[in-house]
């Protein structure tokens, strides 16, 4: 391989971040997006090293995730710019023996730094890494408008988010039978979202930020984008039924109708958000 942007999974993360501008997502710098980098994947990476700077702490630690790699979005920077110019745009850090620190072994140059949200990135990889057996190595976060939308006027739990996402369309007991937490809101970008985030993440594939955003994880990049689009075209759908019906929906699926997609699917559904 002749450049890094020729490594497949710095490739598929440069489709993604273009995936998610062109679905309108990341207004300004808005989102971000962490991977976890396999060991054979390290080793194509490794040649485009660059002398590693220095230990920077996080303000949380994570045991289980001293020694990986991850390649991150960076702070201020605009997924719009990540394709053409990944070097400024995007870096790879690497994390001390305790799991508190990072440093940049490749990009973010020019004295750019990961993402400000990187904390609860990680901790997210922390906790979905031990909730699926090391499976987990994407985090994303967006800002999709409709599901920020309904943070204003459904009430901020995990059972009626879920209830309402789950009933809007009919794949979304299928792509998330777990239901999606919610996060109520909080400044972004330090220890306590952090901490608040990845304690829903232990029972969640998906958190809600109420008026931000939402977090997203997965095996891979097509899974974990693939659950952000199915929240935000249910919440999309939400919403102009809404609009349309002054508030006042006819019909909607069943409780009864969601235990039998998610039968006949062979998904076990979260029955604790069901009548």
């Amino acid at each position: 391989m002749k450049t890094m942007k020729e490594v497949p999974a710095l490739r598929e993360f440069l489709r993604m971040c273009r995936d998610g501008w062109e679905q309108g997502w990341h207004e300004r710098n808005g989102g971000n997006l962490t991977y976890r980098i396999k060991p054979e994947e390290l080793e194509e990476c490794r040649p485009f090293f660059k002398d590693a700077g220095p230990w920077k702490e996080m303000g949380v630690t994570a045991e289980n995730m001293a020694g990986e790699f991850f390649i991150t979005t960076g702070s201020g920077k605009f997924f719009r710019n990540v394709e053409d110019d990944p070097e400024h745009n995007i870096g790879i850090v690497e994390i001390n023996g305790e799991g508190s620190a990072w440093r940049i072994v490749w990009g973010l140059e020019g004295g750019a730094k990961p993402t400000s949200e990187f904390p609860s990135h990680f901790m997210n990889h922390s906790v979905r890494a031990a909730a699926t057996g090391g499976e987990c190595r994407v985090i994303y976060h967006a800002h999709p408008a409709n599901l920020i939308a309904m943070t204003y006027f459904v009430p901020l739990t995990a059972r009626d988010f879920s209830r309402i996402l789950w009933k809007s369309a009919t794949e979304c007991p299928v792509v998330f039978p777990g239901g999606v937490g919610v996060v109520p809101w909080m400044v972004p970008g330090g220890a306590e979202i952090a901490l608040a985030t990845s304690e829903l993440m232990k029972s969640y594939d998906a958190a809600v930020w109420a008026h931000h955003g939402l977090f997203c994880s997965g095996p891979d990049f097509d899974t974990t984008f693939g659950l952000m689009h199915t929240i935000e075209k249910a919440a999309q759908i939400y919403v102009l039924a809404m609009s349309a019906s002054g508030g006042k929906l006819l019909q909607t699926i069943s409780d009864d109708g969601l235990r039998a997609i998610a039968r006949d699917f062979g998904v076990t559904i979260r029955e604790e958000f069901l009548e």
